[in-house]
């Protein structure tokens, strides 16, 4: 009997099928996905597909089952619902699309607390989906996976085509959410990441009920054993940032935070690649020329099997997958302490924050349910010449199926119980809005970071910021004192003023959305307009 196969796939509803591959190995992978034309090997073993006409995640196309278990606990202002009825009629399609294929089965674990963890299989059309989930994923020992017993299956068939008159859908792309029956059902599109956010789905509604924080964030530890989480949208320098030399690397994307401490949900790595540097980023660098690593869209010589990580030829979302051990000071068990340092990244390209912020535990609920940041032209079709606003609750909205006052209030309390620091980083701009301005420079973050992350920066003398009512160090040693002030790094002052007020006024109405689930302390953290900070 192979392992993984004493839970067979018949429990699961699968009839009729020409074989199921059970937990292969890399090499098995490889060989399998060569030989039904999946994908190609590149110069230095990497394995490179396409993902056709998703290159990302359709965020439009996922639904879940509203039902008696999910009416009351779900986000349904965010969340897209579907009936149990059309779940079931998905289901059943699925199932009877599956008869005759060969398919693939692979039993992980998602998150590295052993108490917390959630066992899931995972059964793919492709090979290289069960490529990408094994790197992307906890693996189990060989002793783990006698008698695997999964919590969740996720059932992943790119080429079944949904109808949305009979499943409830928008397009023939559906992902299915059904909590209640610990099934995710995904069609109609070969973008791996689809399994990998399913997974983080699962844990965003199990975990905040047992009172652990499941968060979109980086991680890192330093040797004397503290703890730092990194939350932030694309762009606003998570994985940059958290992948510090001089420590250890906990995870770059989704973590939980329980009464152990902090812990990696995945056991791998999912990156931008692209335009991707040898010099500036060397250690991600070097997983693209390694055997084992997924790499989707990613441009390539046909003949000499060459890389051109500068080509957006299939997508500017191109990505290498790859387990965390590719990357040299990666942490062995996925675990930590509780964080010392909680970071809030921002890129706000309106040049109003300064570049970084002390926040109370009730400052940082604020800013974690706003999860702001801006966009600024070039980054996606449609923006204008003036950034744009993004307020993307929890760093996460996509993921969370639950209201988002559960993981704020959840946060705010954690920070408050273990004494956290938390600070708000701004990446963004300084002495002017974007097209005035320049980007903050990065040699300042990394000092300001780093005098948060060894303790230093909690000592400072502090200023109070008249709009945003958070603590802004007044001197830094090796930072240049006036760019802490953003209003002294603008020419003109009265467009700062102006520019602030605009900010101020973005946050307060994105907010009113949320003012009826939130104590008056949080009420009380939100920014003030001109004229009253004045």
């Amino acid at each position: 009997m192979a392992d993984g196969q004493a839970f067979g796939l018949e429990k699961q509803g699968f009839r009729n099928l020409k074989s199921v591959n059970w937990n292969l190995t890399v090499p098995e992978l490889y060989e399998h996905a060569i030989r039904k034309n999946e994908g190609h090997v590149a110069k230095d073993g990497p394995f490179v597909v396409l993902t056709g006409q998703h290159t990302g995640r359709s965020a439009t196309d996922k639904f879940v089952v509203r039902d008696a278990s999910t009416e009351s606990h779900v986000w349904w202002d965010e969340n897209r619902s579907m009936t149990p009825a059309q779940f079931d009629a998905l289901y059943a399609d699925m199932m009877k699309f599956a008869e005759g294929k060969e398919l693939y089965a692979k039993d992980l674990f998602g998150g590295a607390d052993l108490e917390h963890r959630l066992p899931v299989r995972i059964v793919t059309e492709y090979a290289w989906h069960s490529l990408f989930v094994h790197q992307l994923l906890i693996r189990p020992t060989a002793e783990q996976l006698k008698g695997f017993n999964p919590e969740f299956t996720i059932i992943d068939l790119p080429s079944f085509e949904a109808d949305p008159a009979k499943h409830g859908c928008k397009t023939k792309t559906v992902i299915g959410v059904n909590f209640a029956k610990k099934m995710i059902l995904i069609g109609g599109t070969s973008y791996a990441g689809e399994m990998k956010k399913s997974v983080f789905t699962v844990m965003n509604y199990l975990l905040p009920p047992k009172r652990v924080m499941s968060m979109h964030c980086s991680a890192n530890v330093g040797k004397d054993g503290k703890a730092a989480i990194f939350f932030g949208l694309s762009g606003t320098g998570k994985t940059t940032l958290s992948a510090d030399a001089s420590r250890t690397l906990i995870g770059d994307d989704e973590h939980g935070w329980s009464e152990n401490g902090v812990f990696n949900i995945e056991g791998g790595c999912y990156a931008k690649v692209i335009r991707l540097s040898r010099e500036s980023e060397p250690e991600i660098y070097a997983t693209t020329e390694r055997f084992g690593t997924v790499l989707e869209n990613v441009d390539m010589d046909a003949k000499a099997r060459l890389l051109d990580l500068d080509s957006a030829k299939y997508a500017e979302n191109t990505r290498a997958a790859y387990p965390i051990d590719f990357i040299p000071n990666a942490s062995e068990t996925g675990r930590a302490g509780h964080p010392k340092n909680v970071i809030m990244l921002t890129a706000d390209a309106f040049g109003v924050l300064p570049p970084i912020a002390r926040l109370t535990p009730s400052q940082a609920m604020y800013h974690f349910l706003s999860g702001f940041t801006a966009k600024v032209a070039g980054t996606e079709k449609g923006l204008g010449k003036e950034p744009q606003p993004t307020f993307s609750t929890c760093f996460g909205a996509p993921f969370m199926p639950r209201h988002p006052t559960e993981y704020g209030n959840l946060l705010r309390d954690l920070i408050a119980q273990h004494g956290s620091d938390c600070w708000l980083v701004n990446t963004g701009w300084t002495g002017g809005a974007f097209g005035t301005g320049s980007r903050m420079p990065i040699k300042a973050t990394r000092a300001l970071l780093g005098a948060a992350l060894d303790g230093s920066l909690a000592n400072v003398e502090m200023r109070i910021d008249p709009h945003f009512k958070f603590r802004v160090p007044v001197a830094v040693p090796s930072v240049d004192t006036k760019i802490l002030n953003p209003r002294d790094t603008w020419a003109d002052k009265a467009a700062y003023d102006a520019q602030a007020k605009k900010l101020v006024s973005m946050f307060r109405d994105n907010f009113k959305k949320f003012e009826a689930h939130v104590g008056k302390d949080v009420l009380e953290a939100a920014p003030i307009l001109a004229e009253a900070a004045e």
